[in-house]
């Protein structure tokens, strides 16, 4: 709920308050954002105005009429440079006359039902058009520019978002140097300032910094998102934990260059702000023209992580997907990629997708390799034409055969980019970003189409439209294998280069914008060298988004945990793949790799015609599993308990006697709180440590569950030459005998069963039953070795 009282504003959701005021010079005063509080009258605000009677020393005052206080030293819900704030600026201009000066005061604000979309980006939505809205009209007098200030609010998610346009109303060209999207100043420092960094195959790595002086910025100049920053921060205090404390969340839905910044002033006031990361952005505005910012995402709890993170999960499902999978429970998917990489034909595509089907796979995924002359990554992109050696039938025929054995077809696409060696590039050398005439640094041996152009983008859309209703296809990987360099494009003149990388943005939203209109029945997954443009944008146009490439299970569950942050779970796409892995050549239980991949959306990537049949009849278990339990895990809440942290650092190998740092500890519960499925790994055995509990969260407190767990057999073998204490003769390892033993003498393995409260399972937790520590070991004890998991089910009563 919005409602105005004189010049004070306020903005309620279900269990927090934001507020800010009109000053006496025009400028807007932050007053208030955190846990819901009552203001009904502009005289009960005054508790949360600053007094401030002299200006401190050293600071400029912004007029003679108001010498009582400095811009520099107001909390605001915008700033600029040139009247006293020397804090990070929301805005910066230079005019006609070379001014970098501006000044946006109050004109007038507007309460509305329904939000205002903006032409030229994506944003937030609600289905019945009944988001409330918040329009504040600010204008520089001295140069004719406008100014607006838009909020709208989702009260169930306890969300309010940001956004802004600059109009240029002046007669003169000026040069907009930065427009952010959000700004709110704190009265307070010492913050902790929470970003998820990385690299390929090691994305969303949760950084801690208390911001208590100056600025630490989290940034992406790669021209996306990036693996390295993402564009989802948390403001907290250093007592918060997961389940108590104050936690504020903060994402941006773009997809491209991002700026999030902490600052804390000389007078401890702690300024946030986000949006497009002026770094080497220069938007020229000619008279009448406008300039819209990026939609900024934030809420805030006092239930810890966890509180802040239900609230962004339910927004991004209710108000950022959408389309047909917006609750569709997703396929269990067989991708070829690790099992054939390039190296691909219609026989070896049909094998695989006949072995997938024979497992319970319901969507077989041909990944790159199938079009022009595609061997390897040095070339054909951009010639999407089908290879006919490959594929004699076309995609058409391999869908056709693939569609005969029950199952749906999906293909792998990089539409953005283009290979040097590609019949396109002979075409139009001119259709890519580049600097003519000077040489160029690629990645992965490709280059990016300048989408700051129309004709690009219609040949995208053209031409991706031939390949999607070239057959039945019901699933697109969407890929984009690089990032930028040499920001340039020929169509824009010097003065406008600064432009290049937002424009591209505009330009492939409105390729995904089209493709997905047309081609609604699709399953679109967005991919970035795995989670390189992991982001709000992307997800306005596809439903769920690849992860990481890095499929190793301990890996995976440091990035899902650091997705779960800010993304629900449903948006994560997850492969379980062969031993050892492809990305790390680490050796992981078969079992983990499920257990971790089943919490995301759950799919496959390995060579099911080369695996043992012991091994496909364990994965039919685990896909029949997923399919009982996939409604929970894909639309239930997500809750985060223990993790591989350790004071704010990832444990790095140590086996910690106490367990801190060396469990992962999930838990997924069904929308009215009466199923649910737990999750527990373990990084390293600790010896002689056999103690290990669960602890669940989000339950019903009254409600009895049956808690149980999945009952698994193990291959004599794991045991080693520890089957000599019970073999009546010698077993040699790993020969003849062993190997017979092991094909008919299973291992049992522990059976949890029980049945306990909800407020018992979540606040006691189940002492599970005892890990083998080297004295023995029977049906009693769990076998729980290096990486090893668990997953527990809990029903209601």
């Amino acid at each position: 709920m919005i409602q105005r009282y004189n010049q004070c504003f306020v903005l309620n959701t279900a269990n927090t308050t934001y507020s800010f005021q009109v000053m006496e010079t025009g400028h807007l005063q932050h007053l208030y954002y955190g846990r819901k509080i009552t203001i009904c009258s502009e005289e009960s605000a005054q508790a949360l105005v600053e007094k401030q009677a002299f200006a401190p020393g050293n600071l400029n005052v912004y007029d003679d009429e108001h010498k009582n206080f400095s811009l520099e030293d107001i909390r605001l819900e915008m700033s600029s440079y040139g009247k006293g704030d020397i804090r990070e600026p929301f805005i910066e201009v230079v005019h006609a006359d070379g001014s970098y000066t501006s000044d946006f005061l109050f004109e007038k604000a507007e309460i509305r039902e329904g939000k205002t979309e903006f032409t030229t980006l994506p944003g937030s939505y609600d289905e019945e058009g009944k988001v409330e809205e918040l329009c504040v009209t600010l204008r520089d007098k001295e140069y004719d520019l406008t100014l607006e200030l838009y909020y709208n609010v989702y009260p169930d998610c306890d969300v309010i978002t940001r956004r802004a346009k600059l109009l240029n109303d002046s007669g003169e060209t000026v040069k907009l140097l930065r427009l952010l999207s959000m700004q709110i100043d704190f009265d307070t420092p010492d913050y902790v300032f929470t970003t998820f960094n990385g690299a390929w195959a090691r994305e969303m790595r949760r950084n801690d910094v208390r911001v208590t002086a100056g600025k630490h910025v989290n940034s992406s100049y790669t021209g996306t998102s990036s693996n390295r920053s993402n564009p989802f921060v948390m403001l907290s205090k250093a007592e918060t934990s997961e389940d108590y404390g104050e936690c504020y969340g903060f994402n941006l839905i773009y997809s491209g260059n991002h700026y999030e910044a902490v600052e804390v002033s000389s007078f401890g006031k702690t300024r946030i702000v986000t949006g497009i990361n002026p770094q080497s952005f220069c938007f020229v505005l000619e008279p009448g023209e406008n300039f819209e910012t990026p939609e900024a995402v934030m809420t805030y709890s006092c239930k810890g992580f966890n509180g802040m993170s239900g609230h962004m999960h339910q927004f991004v499902r209710q108000h950022i997907v959408r389309g047909e999978w917006k609750n569709k429970i997703r396929p269990v998917l067989l991708n070829s990629w690790e099992a054939s990489y390039f190296d691909i034909n219609e026989r070896k595509l049909l094998n695989l997708a006949k072995a997938g089907k024979d497992a319970g796979i319901e969507l077989f995924v041909m990944d790159d390799g199938w079009f022009g002359e595609r061997n390897d990554d040095t070339s054909s992109l951009g010639d999407w034409d089908v290879n006919k050696k490959k594929l004699p039938g076309g995609i058409a025929g391999l869908c056709e055969k693939v569609k005969a054995l029950g199952l749906e077809l999906g293909i792998w696409v990089e539409p953005e980019m283009i290979n040097v060696k590609s019949r396109l590039y002979e075409a139009h050398p001119d259709w890519v970003l580049q600097i003519p005439g000077k040489g160029h640094s690629e990645g992965r041996n490709q280059r990016i189409l300048d989408l700051t152009k129309t004709e690009v983008q219609d040949y995208v859309i053209t031409k991706m439209s031939e390949v999607f209703s070239s057959a039945d296809i019901a699933y697109v990987k969407w890929d984009m294998n690089r990032t930028f360099t040499d920001y340039f494009s020929d169509s824009l003149p010097a003065q406008r280069q600064g432009e290049v990388a937002h424009r591209y943005m505009m330009g492939l939203y409105r390729c995904m914008k089209e493709l997905t209109e047309r081609f609604p029945h699709i399953l679109f997954e967005g991919c970035a060298a795995g989670g390189n443009r992991f982001d709000l944008g992307i997800l306005c146009y596809f439903p769920q988004i690849w992860a990481s490439d890095d499929t190793d299970a301990l890996c995976r569950a440091e990035i899902q945990n650091g997705y779960s942050y800010g993304y629900p779970m449903s948006v994560v796409s997850a492969h379980v793949s062969s031993c050892p892995n492809h990305q790390t050549l680490r050796i992981t239980p078969l079992e983990t790799r499920f257990n971790v991949a089943s919490f995301g959306v759950c799919g496959y990537e390995c060579n099911f015609c080369d695996m043992k049949s012991e091994e496909i009849e364990i994965i039919k278990q685990q896909i029949a599993l997923y399919k009982e339990w996939r409604e929970v895990l894909q639309t239930g809440n997500f809750y985060r308990g223990r993790s591989f942290r350790v004071n704010g650092n990832y444990n790095a190998g140590s086996c910690l006697e106490n367990g801190e740092g060396n469990c992962m500890e999930w838990t997924c519960v069904s929308q009215d709180g009466k199923k649910a499925v737990g999750f527990l790994m373990q990084k390293l055995v600790v010896p002689n440590s056999r103690y290990h509990y669960y602890k669940a969260k989000g339950l019903l407190p009254d409600a009895e569950y049956h808690f149980y767990n999945r009952e698994l057999k193990y291959n004599v073998k794991e045991f080693g030459d520890l089957v000599n204490t019970v073999a009546p003769i010698h077993v040699k390892q790993d020969s003849l005998l062993h190997n017979m033993i092991a094909k008919f003498v299973k291992m049992d393995g522990e059976k949890e069963d029980l049945h306990a409260y909800g407020d018992t399972l979540m606040y006691n937790g189940v002492r599970l039953k005892q890990a083998f520590a080297g004295t023995g070991y029977d049906d009693q004890v769990r076998y729980f070795q290096d990486f090893g998991s668990r997953i527990y089910f809990m029903e209601a009563e």
